[in-house]
This record gives structure tokens, C-alpha cells and sequence, in this order.
């Protein structure tokens, strides 16, 4: 491509090509615009000079070309140059043709093109008998001037270079054009550099911010062909610049055709095309210039760009309650099954693969899954939950899922984004998962294997990264056989496998749990009663108690420690021995039941000082281990010890 027009500091630089006469008014006029162009005159013809010219521009550039007749015709069909031609007006016309009649009576007019009518009105009003002569190549000249020649004609009136040919067979001749024509040529060649500069630095501009965009684009003129196009876009349609610049886009694309926007004049925005296995988001808009549609746009977005924002969208507008609570320190118990439970969960948190929580209610499902997120790579994401069995099918779907504007009646207009795309690039904690519904279990086993959803009344997916933790209490191999839940569903969510034990599996967690307890319970301002009081009370009820279930495990243990800080606060003798079996009717029940059942409370109570000092002595007296092999706290230990044994 020949380089662009010299820089706006530099006066614009035009060619004007003459001969003979005409090149001699040109070098007469060109010094008057020293100031404003420069204006250098080439006195060559046809290819030499265009030969020429394209030198000239090689090496400091050229803004426009001045020519006349033939020569600018020419010039005009060879180059990309703007070419401004000599005009003849009137005033010049008649000028030349008085200076004819002054030295012969015998004229002819020889014009490039077309005769002039007016010509003939002037000879018939003034009987000059002005012979008209037209010629549109360099051989029609010649033939022209010989014709005029026999015809008698004795001065020729024509542009410089059928002057040439008209002297050279013995005639007169007289120039058609002027100064006045010859300024007012190099006057519009100005400010056809100037618009053209002008023109050229906009399109720079354009081009330069083209090529910063990560959208690819593309611009065509009102007969689709393609007039810019930026890096991206050379990209998606797999050609170079100049293999693009000139060519009908819908040629090139058909996907991409801008044939009816230059059509209608129609805004399109985010159609959805194929392109080469590759879904694409693009938008179509025409280019209107003062008034007048004069081509169209296509920009095509980048759908990994697309997702990378949405993402960042979706993190900022995240609530604060998406964020979790707790850590897997946090999580209280130094039982060999819940470091085992810990150190495991540990583990898992280092994976993205799907977890499955089980364990009975109340024995923290939740707070492992919140410890897993909190110990991943996805930390710094939402942590999202929901409980399955707390809302009907209908209700759950759309939470999880989210809706389209229009899904169904009282849907929220621009519709809602369900869970899963709320814990995007998160983790979403599916607890009670055995009690989903099956019809929801097929679209959670999509989710799970394409890791996309689709919103109800949606017709396109849209893709998630979420990790999923998912806990039940429930046996999900028993439901499976029973037709309540996949079994591909099952083999899906079990991957990584977390199993909590209940709070009779590690007794000798109960007393650090119920301090813990305590000490959440008191931080709430419950009690009024001093800790130690409350604390000797709960180790008598749990030590009172050994073998009781705990059916609702850790939220029974918290239910049983608010009911005794509640109950201090109100009367501190409601924790009498009748207080607290009042009180604590489950533990209550359980002592009674082992009373009765021939006297095994009152033989337990014989042996378990017996129990307590062959402990110590296997621990070597060391009271601290004793304790731990024992699951009861120190101060209990001493007061075992204090009490004087059954018969003494």
C-alpha cells in the first residue's frame, strides 16, 4: 500500500501535470502558493508521468494531482490519487475565442469529452462560425486536428496538447485555459488535501483504537465492502489485513453478512452464530453520517472475555452472607474419630471434586462443608447453602436454578439468578440432598456432569464452576432401592466420602463441647449464674448420664446446656437434684430406667471409683491422661475421688 499523505505540520504537496503552455501557467501560477502548498509541475504524459508520480510519492509522499483534459482522465483511472482537473468556465471560454477571432475569422473549438452547446449559440449570435471538435484519446486528437487542418481552419482554440499537435501541421493555436482556471484548480486541490488529512487522521484514530479493542470488528462501506478491520477479527475469520480490505463480508462470512442492516438500517445487539464449531456473540449497527447511512459495523465478542466478566460481575455484587463463619479448627472435639473426621475433611478441601457429608442430624455437617470451602483455593468466593427438604419442588427448582423474565406468572422482571450461579466460582452446600425430589435430581446430575444450568424459561445455558458439598442423614443406598433417588445421582455426589460420628460415638468429647457450649450460650448474656456453678452442673448431668443416645447429637448437647444456663437465671434451685430431673427429663428417664433394672445404677456407682484408681495406676498417676482415657474433666476426677466409697 503507497504510505499515507505527508503529516499535518507540513504544507500539503501537490503534482500538476502540463505541457507546453499549460506548464508554463502552472509555473507561473505556483509560486503564489508558496505559503500554503507546495506545488511542484511534472511536464510528462500518460505512463511516463504516472511513472513518475508514484516516485515521487514513494519518496516524500503526494497529496493530490492537478491535471487537465485527457492527461486527468487518465490519471484518474490509474491511481488512488484524488485528482482535481483544470476547468474551463465561461468567462475563459470566451476570452480564448475573442483572442482567436483577432487573428483569423477561421476558428475551431477542439474540447476533451463532449462539444459545448453554448458555443454554438455564441458563433450563431455573434457569426464567428466557430467549428466544434471533440476527442476523447490521443489518436482522436491527431485525426482531429489533420481533419481540422484540410478543413481550412487557421487557429485552433484547445487544451496544451492539441496545441502541440495543431503547430506542428503549420496552425495557430490558442491555450483554452487561463490563470484564473489554473488557480482555482490548485485552490480546490488544497482543500482537498486539507478534507483528505483530516480524513486520514480519523481513520488513524479509528484504526489505532481497533487495534486495542479485544472485540473483533469490522466495517464495511453501503455496498458491504469491507473498509477496516482490527487484529481479533483477522483472528476469528483466519485471513491477513490485506486479504480482508475490499472484499463483500457476506462473501467472506456469510455468518457475519452486513446485507440487511445496510438494508433496513436496523440495530441488532447480541445475536447468537455459529462460527467454525464456535458460538459467538455479535451485534450489528449501520454507520450514518449527516444523515446519510454510509456503511455498517459487526463487533464480536470474545466469549471467554464474556465469562471472565461475568465473573467479576457476579464477585462484586456478592452479599456479605455469602461468606462463611467457620474454620475446621473451629470445629470442637480431640476424639480419635473427630481427628480422623478432621484431618480427612482437611484433605478434601484441597480437592475440587464433589464431596458427600454423612451423618446424623446434628453432628455439624454444615460447619465441615463451611471449614472445607474455607480451606480451599475458592476461599475467597461465595459459600452458598441450602437446605433441600425446606422448600416444595416447584420453589426449590427456581431457587436453585433461577428463572427467565416472563417464566411464569410473578416472575421478576429481568428474571433471577439461582443459587448455583450465585455460588459461581464458589462452593454450594446441598444439605438434606436426600430429600430432593427426583424430578430435580435428573437437572442437579446435568449440572453436575456439563457444569452448566439452564434458567426455567431459558433456551441457553449458561456455564458455572461451582464445587459441590453435599450432606445427608439419611441412608441413600436404602432410598435408591426404593425408587427415591438415582442411583447415577448417588455415584455422582459420593465421590469423596465425609462420615461424621455422632455424639455417642466420641463421649469423651461431651465435656469440652458443653464448656464450648456454655461459653457461646453465656457470651449471649444468659445467665446470671457464675460459669464454674453452671459448668460443675452440666459435668454432673453428663457424667449422670453415660449412656444416654443423644439422639439429636451436638443440638441436643446445645438445647440441654441453654435449657440449664436458662434455668439458673431465673431460679438457681430449679438445679437441685428434682430441678434438674425436671428439667432434663430424657437424662432423667435414663437414670430411673437403669435404677430399676436390678440395681445397675447402684452397682456402677460402686465400681466406678474401682474404675477410676486402676485408670490411674495403668496411667502411672498421671491425672491428665487419666481423664482423657476416662472422657470426664479433671474437676470431676477429684470429686470422684473426694466421695467416700459405698460401706464405708
Amino acid at each position: 500500500m503507497a504510505p499515507p499523505p505527508s503529516s499535518a505540520e507540513t504544507p500539503p504537496r501537490i503534482l500538476a501535470i502540463g505541457f507546453l503552455r499549460l506548464k508554463q501557467l502552472l509555473h507561473e501560477v505556483a509560486p503564489e502558493y508558496a505559503a500554503r502548498a507546495r506545488v511542484d509541475v511534472v511536464d510528462r504524459g500518460f505512463d511516463e508521468a504516472l511513472a513518475e508520480i508514484e516516485a515521487r510519492r514513494a519518496a516524500e509522499g503526494v497529496d493530490v494531482l492537478v491535471a487537465a483534459g485527457l492527461h486527468g482522465e487518465f490519471l484518474r483511472s490509474r491511481t488512488d490519487l484524488p485528482v482535481v482537473l483544470v476547468k474551463v468556465g465561461g468567462f475563459d471560454l470566451m476570452l480564448a475565442l475573442a483572442r482567436a477571432r483577432s487573428i483569423s475569422p477561421r476558428i475551431a473549438l477542439v474540447s476533451f469529452g463532449s462539444m459545448r452547446q453554448e458555443v454554438d449559440q455564441f458563433s450563431r449570435d455573434f457569426s464567428l462560425h466557430i467549428v466544434q471538435r471533440s476527442y476523447h484519446s490521443e489518436a482522436d486528437a491527431a485525426a482531429c486536428v489533420r481533419d481540422l487542418r484540410d478543413a481550412g481552419i487557421e487557429v485552433v482554440v484547445a487544451p496544451g496538447m492539441v496545441l502541440g499537435l495543431a503547430e506542428q501541421l503549420g496552425m495557430r493555436g490558442v491555450l483554452l485555459y487561463s490563470h484564473d482556471a489554473v488557480r482555482a484548480a490548485i485552490d480546490d486541490a488544497v482543500e482537498v488535501a486539507r478534507a483528505a488529512r483530516i480524513a486520514a487522521a480519523k481513520r488513524e484514530r479509528l484504526n489505532t483504537l481497533f487495534e486495542q479493542l479485544r472485540d473483533g470488528v469490522i466495517a464495511v462501506d453501503d455496498s458491504e465492502r469491507i473498509e477496516a478491520v482490527n487484529p481479533p477479527m483477522q483472528r476469528l475469520l483466519g485471513r491477513t489485513r490485506q486479504q480482508l480490505l475490499g472484499r463483500v463480508l457476506g462473501e467472506v462470512a456469510p455468518e457475519f453478512s452486513l446485507a440487511a442492516t445496510l438494508r433496513d438500517g436496523t440495530e441488532q445487539v447480541d445475536d447468537i452464530v455459529r462460527l467454525g464449531g464456535q458460538t459467538l456473540v455479535l451485534s450489528r449497527a449501520p454507520i450514518v453520517e449527516r444523515g446519510v447511512r454510509t456503511g455498517a459495523v459487526l463487533t464480536c465478542k470474545d466469549p471467554a472475555t464474556i465469562q471472565r466478566v461475568d465473573r467479576s460481575l457476579r464477585a462484586r455484587a456478592r452479599p456479605a452472607a455469602l461468606a462463611t463463619r467457620w474454620r475446621l479448627s473451629d470445629i470442637v472435639g480431640d476424639s480419635l474419630a473427630m481427628r480422623r473426621a478432621r484431618e480427612q475433611a482437611q484433605r478434601f478441601a484441597h480437592s475440587d471434586a464433589t464431596v458427600l457429608v454423612v451423618g446424623e442430624s446434628g453432628t455439624g455437617k454444615e460447619l465441615f462443608a463451611q471449614g472445607m470451602h474455607a480451606a480451599s483455593v475458592r476461599r475467597t468466593q461465595p459459600f452458598v447453602a441450602i437446605n433441600c427438604a425446606a422448600f416444595p419442588e416447584s420453589l426449590l427448582e427456581s431457587e436453585l436454578f433461577g428463572y427467565e423474565e416472563g417464566a411464569f406468572t410473578g416472575a421478576r422482571k429481568a428474571g433471577k439468578p439461582g443459587l448455583f450461579e450465585a455460588a459461581h466460582t464458589g462452593t454450594l452446600f446441598l444439605d438434606e440432598i436426600g430429600d430432593m425430589p427426583v424430578s430435580l435430581q435428573t437437572r442437579l446430575l446435568r449440572v453436575l456432569q456439563e457444569r452448566e444450568i439452564l434458567r426455567i424459561g431459558a433456551i441457553e445455558p449458561t456455564p458455572v464452576d461451582v464445587r459441590v458439598i453435599a450432606a445427608t442423614h439419611r441412608d441413600l443406598e436404602s432410598r435408591i432401592e426404593a425408587g427415591e433417588f438415582r442411583r447415577d445421582l448417588y455415584y455422582r455426589l459420593n465421590i469423596l466420602r465425609l462420615q461424621l460420628p455422632s455424639l455417642r460415638e466420641r463421649r469423651e468429647d461431651l465435656p469440652r463441647l458443653a464448656a464450648h457450649l456454655l461459653d457461646k450460650v453465656l457470651a449471649r448474656g444468659t445467665a446470671l449464674v457464675a460459669r464454674e456453678r453452671l459448668l460443675a452442673w452440666l459435668e454432673e448431668c453428663i457424667s449422670g448420664a453415660r449412656d444416654y443416645a443423644w439422639p439429636g447429637n451436638v443440638r441436643e448437647l446445645e438445647n440441654l446446656v441453654e435449657r440449664v444456663a436458662c434455668a439458673a437465671a431465673f431460679d438457681s434451685a430449679a438445679l437441685s437434684a428434682q430441678g434438674l430431673r425436671e428439667l432434663l427429663p430424657e437424662l432423667a428417664r435414663l437414670g430411673e430406667a437403669a435404677g430399676g433394672a436390678g440395681g445397675l445404677a447402684q452397682r456402677r456407682a460402686e465400681t466406678e471409683r474401682e474404675v477410676i484408681e486402676r485408670t490411674l495406676r495403668e496411667c502411672g498417676g498421671d491425672q491428665a491422661q487419666a481423664c482423657a482415657r476416662l472422657g470426664i474433666a479433671r474437676s470431676t476426677l477429684w470429686r470422684k475421688l473426694r466421695a467416700p466409697a459405698r460401706g464405708a
